[in-house]
């Protein structure tokens, strides 16, 4: 008996909007890379890309559990001598909401060009609103 691998024609993406209002970052990024991996699918396969489209809305508005709201600090190199750049969370939500949600779920996906070919399927807004609403996504709700 052979196993059946998806083709590229076979493979269903489902379009997917998570509303981020009140959800735990880390329980949102967990959900949200599960969904891009296609670990939630049966047709599920290690080497390929068989997940699904993910948009999340509100992602100002996600919290974080404990202190971490005072004491996380996002940080990023420029590639310049000294150029290390360090903001607290805080800082990156008043400038870039996006931010926060977009490196916590890439934090979770694999770091191939699998990986990366998984996380452009992702979108994220700050607001409620997105323009991806042609594609007839489905609400999913995070406890």
């Amino acid at each position: 008996m052979s196993t059946e691998f998806p083709s590229k024609n076979a493979i269903s993406r489902n379009w997917h909007v998570i509303d981020a209002e009140n959800v735990v970052l880390g329980k949102l990024a967990s959900k949200a890379a599960m969904l891009l991996m296609g670990k939630t699918k049966a047709s599920y396969t290690p080497f390929l890309d068989t997940g699904d489209h993910v948009i999340i809305v509100n992602a100002e508005k996600v919290v974080l559990t404990g202190g971490k709201e005072n004491k996380k600090i996002y940080r990023h190199f420029t590639g310049y001598p000294g150029g290390l750049v360090s903001a607290s969370f805080k800082q990156v939500r008043a400038h870039r909401p996006v931010r926060i949600v977009e490196e916590a779920i890439q934090g979770m996906l694999p770091k191939t060009k699998l990986g990366k070919q998984m996380y452009r399927k992702l979108k994220v807004y700050a607001g409620d609103r997105h323009p991806h609403a042609a594609q007839k996504p489905t609400l999913l709700a995070i406890k």
